[in-house]
């Protein structure tokens, strides 16, 4: 070998005992904790992933949920003007409500699966920390994407029984 990598070797072995010195562990100890917290992280992480999927819900029925009630009030207002007939409004009215109904019960699935998800994730975590594979420090903190999506869920049904009974405040 050449005396430029025995170098780099003899460097990184310094630097290594140099860190093991500096935490009072020895090697094992030190690859333990080092896994335990890339395993906590990974916890956050998949966290995080969880909130992405639930934001795409949220953005996908969203568009459902507007595009049919815009559907619905165009034609509505197109009635009032005299500018369509009541064949027309009718199932203008229909495809919107079905668009919405879809949209509303995309985010109802989407925030069941995300819950149930959350749970799972959350136990399998607590049990990780109990057998001391996993440090507890990092807590979950509430998910604002999930407090999101709970009042798109609450407009969304609030449009729904307004365009189903004709009246509210989306009429």
């Amino acid at each position: 070998m050449s005396s430029k990598i025995l170098g780099r070797e003899n460097s990184l072995k310094e630097q290594i005992e140099s860190s093991l010195a500096r935490t009072g562990l020895n090697a094992d100890e030190t690859s333990i904790e080092l896994s335990m917290r890339r395993t906590g992280l990974s916890f956050q992480r998949t966290r995080m992933s969880a909130d992405r999927t639930l934001m795409s819900v949220i953005r996908t029925s969203l568009s459902l949920i507007s595009f049919g009630f815009t559907i619905f009030q165009f034609f509505r207002a197109l009635r009032e003007t005299g500018s369509a007939g009541q064949t027309a409004v009718d199932a203008a009215r229909n495809f919107g409500l079905s668009l919405i109904i879809v949209g509303v019960a995309m985010l109802f699935l989407g925030l069941g699966f995300h819950l149930s998800f959350m749970k799972a994730l959350r136990s399998e975590r607590k049990m990780m920390v109990e057998k001391g594979l996993v440090h507890g420090l990092l807590p979950y903190p509430v998910s604002l994407t999930m407090i999101v999506a709970l009042l798109m869920l609450v407009i969304g049904l609030v449009a729904l029984i307004s365009i189903v009974a004709r009246t509210g405040p989306f009429v």
